[in-house]
C-alpha cells in the first residue's frame, strides 16, 4: 500500500500514512466485523432458545459486571506494560471465547434444554468481556503512541469509521450466515477473524510507551485514574454524557423482538436492522473524516447526542420496516458524529502516562452505558413493552442534552 503523503488518499486521511497505525487499522475492521456478527448470534440464540425478554437483558449484564471489576485493572495494566503485547493476550483469550459458544452450540444443540444452554453462553459472553475489559484501554491507549499529536483527530475519526464498517459488514453476514448455517457458523467466522489483529501485532515494529513516568500495578496507581478523570471536567462531562445517552437509548437487545413481534421479518432483515445504524454512523463518520476541523465542537457535540435521542424515540414508535431503518440509521449519524468528538477531546487532554487508566474509566461509562442500558431496555420492555421501552430512552436522551447543556458550560462552549 502506498504511502506518498502526496497522494489524495494520505491527503485526506493522513493517519494512513502511518505503517504501524495501518495495519492495526486494518487488522481491526476485520475482528471489528467478526465480532459484531457474534454479537447478532448471541442475541438471536438467546431468544429462540428462551423467548425471554429478561434473558436478553441479562446479555447486557454478564458484559457490563466483568468492565467494572476488571477495566481499571487493565487501565494500570495498559500504563505499565506494553500495550501491543497486552493486545497479543487478549485478543487469542477472545477468540477462544469464539470457539467455545462454537463448541458449545455443536454439541448443546438437542442434548442441552433450552436454559442450561442460555446460561452456559452468557457465562462464555462474561468471560470474553473480562478480556475485552483489559483489551480496550490497551488498544485505546496504544493509538496515540502510533501517529504524532497533529493526526491523532483523523486517526480517531478513522478508527470509528473502522468500527462502524465492521457494525455494517458483520451485522448483515451474521443474518446470511444464521440464516444458511446456523449459530455455530457464525462463532467459527468470529473466531477466524482475530488472526487478522494477530497478524497486524506480530507485523508491526516494536512499539513502547513513554516510560518517564510509567507506574506499578497498584490501587493507588488505579484510583489515580479515577482522579484525574474526576478533575478534568471537560473529560468527566463527555463520560457522563456517553453512559446516559447510551443508557437511555441502547436497544440493541430488543432488536430481534422488534423483527418478530413489530416489524415480522425473519433473520436476514434482522441483520439488515442491526447494520442500518453502522451505516448512518459510517457516511458521517467519513465525511467527518474527509472535512477535516469542526467549528463549535461543544455544540455540535451536544446537538448530535440530541438527534441521537429523537431518532431512538421515532423508532420506537415505528411499525414500518423502512421508517424504522431510517431512523436507526440517523441513531448511527448522531452517534458517529459525537464519538468523534469525545474520543478526540479525552485523547488530547490526557497525558500519554495515564491514558490507559482514562480510557479504563472511561470504558466503564461508554461500554456499561449500553450494557447496562440494553437490561434496562429488555426490563422496561417486559413490562410496557418494546416499542415504549425505546420510546422513554429516546425521550430521556434529549432531556439528559439539555441538562449537560446547563451544567457544564465549558462543553457547550468547546471549541
Amino acid at each position: 500500500m502506498p504511502t506518498d503523503p502526496s497522494s489524495f488518499l494520505f491527503r485526506r486521511f493522513p493517519a494512513l500514512t502511518h505503517r504501524d497505525f495501518r495495519l492495526l487499522w486494518l487488522g481491526q475492521m476485520v475482528s471489528i466485523a467478526g465480532s459484531q456478527m457474534q454479537n447478532v448470534a448471541i442475541f438471536y440464540q438467546i431468544d429462540a432458545l428462551t423467548h425471554s425478554k429478561t434473558m436478553l437483558a441479562l446479555v447486557g449484564l454478564v458484559r457490563f459486571v466483568p468492565i467494572v471489576v476488571f477495566a481499571l485493572i487493565g487501565g494500570v495494566v495498559a500504563d505499565a506494560r506494553n500495550r501491543r503485547g497486552i493486545m497479543f493476550i487478549t485478543q487469542s483469550l477472545m477468540m477462544a471465547g469464539a470457539v467455545g459458544l462454537g463448541v458449545v452450540t455443536l454439541v448443546g444443540n438437542g442434548s442441552l434444554d433450552p436454559w442450561t444452554h442460555s446460561w452456559i453462553i452468557l457465562g462464555l459472553t462474561g468471560i470474553t468481556a473480562a478480556a475485552a475489559a483489559f483489551d480496550n484501554p490497551a488498544r485505546q491507549a496504544l493509538i496515540p503512541n502510533l501517529v504524532p499529536p497533529e493526526h491523532l483527530p483523523n486517526a480517531v475519526s478513522l478508527n470509528t469509521t473502522m468500527f462502524q464498517a465492521g457494525m455494517i459488514i458483520g451485522p448483515a453476514l451474521a443474518g446470511v450466515l444464521i440464516g444458511q448455517l446456523g449459530v455455530e457458523g457464525v462463532y467459527w467466522a468470529n473466531a477466524a477473524t482475530f488472526l487478522a489483529v494477530i497478524a497486524a501485532l506480530l507485523l508491526m515494529r516494536i512499539v513502547e510507551q513513554h516510560t518517564a513516568q510509567r507506574p506499578q500495578i497498584t490501587i493507588a496507581a488505579m484510583t489515580e485514574g479515577l482522579k484525574f478523570v474526576r478533575r478534568a471536567r471537560m473529560i468527566y462531562s463527555t463520560m457522563l454524557l456517553d453512559f446516559f445517552a447510551t443508557f437511555f437509548s441502547s436497544a440493541t437487545a430488543l432488536l430481534p423482538v422488534f423483527a418478530r413481534e413489530v416489524l415480522h421479518v425473519g433473520p436476514e432483515e434482522l441483520g439488515i436492522l442491526y447494520a442500518a445504524e453502522a451505516v448512518g454512523s459510517l457516511l458521517a463518520g467519513v465525511a467527518i473524516s474527509s472535512l477535516g476541523e469542526i467549528r463549535r465542537k461543544g455544540w455540535v457535540l451536544l446537538w448530535s447526542v440530541a438527534a441521537y435521542g429523537a431518532a431512538t424515540a421515532i423508532y420506537g414508535f415505528s411499525q414500518d420496516f423502512w421508517l424504522s431503518l431510517l431512523m436507526l440509521g440517523l441513531v448511527g449519524v448522531g452517534d458517529s458524529i459525537s464519538t468523534v468528538l469525545r474520543v478526540s477531546i479525552r485523547q488530547l487532554f490526557t497525558p500519554d502516562h495515564i491514558r490507559g487508566r482514562m480510557t479504563s474509566v472511561n470504558m466503564i461509562f461508554f461500554m456499561g452505558g449500553p450494557q447496562l442500558g440494553n437490561m434496562e431496555a429488555g426490563l422496561l420492555a417486559a413490562a410496557v413493552g418494546a416499542p415504549m421501552s425505546v420510546v422513554i430512552g429516546g425521550i430521556a436522551t434529549v432531556v439528559l442534552v439539555a441538562f449537560t447543556a446547563w451544567r457544564f458550560p465549558e462543553l457547550r462552549e468547546y471549541d
